[in-house]
């Protein structure tokens, strides 16, 4: 009846947060009264007094400040410039584009907006097709919630209550090995179609590749300072997040001058926006999990799940096959604040990591951005491109939701590849 309820309310267009609310407003009125309502505004408040939570509208501001200026731009046009000789230059050119924008914005969204802009255009004006050209980049977009900051693998690690910082390192391997298999993929099919024949020849001098290296510096000092502040013991996750804000504004003000007023506003704006959505669903996800708390609804399903006794990897199939399934209906912060309650319990006792779980989660969590009917990332990119039907993006982007899937098969082959640095880095 709960998930009844949830899907009704989410159905009929409520926001997120308010259709949460009003679910677990719902069931605990009927079951305990209306007496409830005098502690429910404490429940909500103690689930945001938390200093980490800080972290979220410190990224997002990060994000929103790199996504205003033109350095997903300069970043695009000297990785193309780089790689123009190899085949599929242009698609890696792309998703190398965005890993590195995302480590920056922590954002699917605003990745694929940024390099989708510059990059989809310019891919489909030298000859690549259509499905190609948008996939790579719904697809590369997806990154951004993997490869650390990650404001999905914050909400984790409060959800779960494990490390923030363990999470972010034992996102960086993983991430890599996606990029990795996007770019093979990408090679493959540039290969197969000759694409690369049918491309316009362009060649760049030394010296055009070298000129645009200093317009890299801003965002890679960016990267540095963060990373430094974060894994050098200088700062906790929070802190960090506030270096990477300051050091985005000081970039966006100084180097790509914009420090109209107008400009700071448009910034602030769109970051408070998404960061009142995002800790408004926060608070909301806190009350329906006190609600399935109450009613034991997350105990009995934890208790059913482990009294199937069936092998481990069986359940954690049952597990990755139920949230790509949410993934199709509810975005990321949503389903891991409602789920990993009930989850986390049944994933330790059969004997997993948690901290690798989370890697695993969040892969799963890209696969809903671009998986119909509410993938994100494939509005985001039919909204730059409208002359591109939904179904060229779909084809496009099937391949990509193949290496995400070959990835979590990977890692639960080879654990130790997101276990492992973590362990080394903080023991």
């Amino acid at each position: 009846m709960i998930f009844l309820v949830t899907l009704v309310l989410l159905a009929v267009g409520m926001p997120i947060a308010f259709a949460l609310g009003s679910t677990a407003l719902i069931f605990m009125v009927f079951n305990d009264g209306w007496g409830v309502l005098a502690y429910l505004p404490e429940t909500v408040f103690a689930g945001l007094d938390d200093f980490t939570l800080a972290s979220i509208p410190m990224f997002v501001i990060m994000g929103a400040a790199v996504a205003s200026s033109r350095a997903g731009s300069d970043l695009y046009e000297a990785l193309s410039r780089w790689l123009y000789r190899i085949p599929g230059s242009l698609v890696i050119s792309n998703i190398g584009a965005c890993a590195l924008f995302s480590a920056l914005t922590g954002s699917s969204p605003a990745t694929c907006a940024a390099i989708g802009k510059m990059g989809i255009p310019e891919m489909r004006r030298r000859g690549y097709d259509a499905d190609l050209a948008t996939g790579s980049i719904a697809a590369g977009g997806t990154l951004g919630i993997l490869i650390p900051p990650s404001v999905t693998m914050i909400l984790y690690g409060i959800a779960s209550e494990t490390s923030i910082g363990r999470l972010f390192i034992a996102g960086i391997i993983p991430g890599l090995l996606l990029t990795g298999l996007f770019i093979a993929w990408a090679l493959f099919l540039s290969w197969r179609r000759k694409t690369h024949l049918k491309v316009m020849s362009q060649n760049f001098s030394l010296k055009q590749k070298l000129e645009l290296l200093p317009r890299l510096l801003p965002l890679m000092m960016v990267i540095v300072g963060v990373i430094y502040a974060l894994y050098g013991g200088i700062a906790t996750p929070s802190e960090a997040a506030g270096v990477g804000a300051v050091l985005c504004l000081g970039m966006v003000i100084v180097i790509y001058r914009m420090w109209h007023i107008k400009d700071i506003w448009l910034i602030l704006r769109d970051a408070m926006r998404e960061s009142g959505m995002l800790l408004l669903i926060i608070g909301m996800s806190v009350l329906f999990g006190y609600m399935m708390s109450s009613l034991s609804v997350t105990q009995s399903i934890a208790q059913g799940i482990a009294d199937m006794e069936v092998n481990r990897w069986v359940l954690l199939l049952m597990i990755n096959v139920l949230l790509l399934v949410l993934g199709c209906f509810l975005p990321p912060a949503a389903i891991i604040l409602m789920t990993t309650p009930i989850i986390l319990p049944v994933i330790t006792n059969a004997g997993f990591d948690p901290i690798w779980f989370g890697v695993v989660l969040t892969i799963n969590m890209e696969l809903g951005l671009i998986t119909p009917p509410v993938g994100l990332n494939l509005f985001v990119i039919n909204g730059i491109t409208p002359d591109v039907p939904l179904q060229t993006i779909l084809k496009g982007v099937f391949p990509f939701m193949l290496c995400m899937v070959l990835a979590i098969v990977i890692l639960c082959f080879v654990p130790e590849l997101a276990t492992w640095l973590p362990q080394t880095m903080m023991g």
